[in-house]
């Protein structure tokens, strides 16, 4: 008998049980980052409220903030409508998600028009990723 809640059957997975989480702040609408969650990390994530990853690089869970202090406490969760990609409505801890020490890991746009644009930091550094990472 599985113990996995009901809810998780309409989830759909890739290959390797991995599924695309974009994290949204929840009062702003802005795009914070862009994870990956499997089963165990979904699961974690909507019983205890703060978000937790899988991160491909460790292979292992990656709960938000365990070494920066930046967690995500998590308001909601949606599946987009083919049910492959997850959105979770956040609020960030201390108002940084991305490890760059930016608000968000988005922080550079494309700018200028066809062979002549480049990608310009357009977000400021709140905080130096040394001071974070210690």
């Amino acid at each position: 008998m599985s113990t996995e809640p009901d809810w998780m059957a309409d989830v759909v997975f890739d290959a390797d049980g991995l599924i695309p989480a974009i994290a949204q702040d929840a009062e702003n609408g802005q795009i914070l980052m862009v994870a990956w969650m499997n089963r165990e990390s979904l699961a974690e994530t909507a019983a205890t409220g703060r978000a937790v990853y899988w991160s491909r690089s460790r292979k292992k869970l990656w709960r938000k903030g365990e070494e920066s202090g930046h967690a995500q406490q998590v308001h909601e969760l949606r599946l987009d409508c083919d049910g492959d990609v997850i959105l979770l409505k956040v609020h960030q801890n201390g108002g940084i998600a991305c490890h760059t020490g930016r608000a968000s890991c988005f922080y550079r746009r494309l700018d200028g028009t066809s062979q002549r644009a480049a990608w310009v930091t357009v977000d400021p550094v709140l905080k130096d990723p040394e001071l974070i990472y210690k």
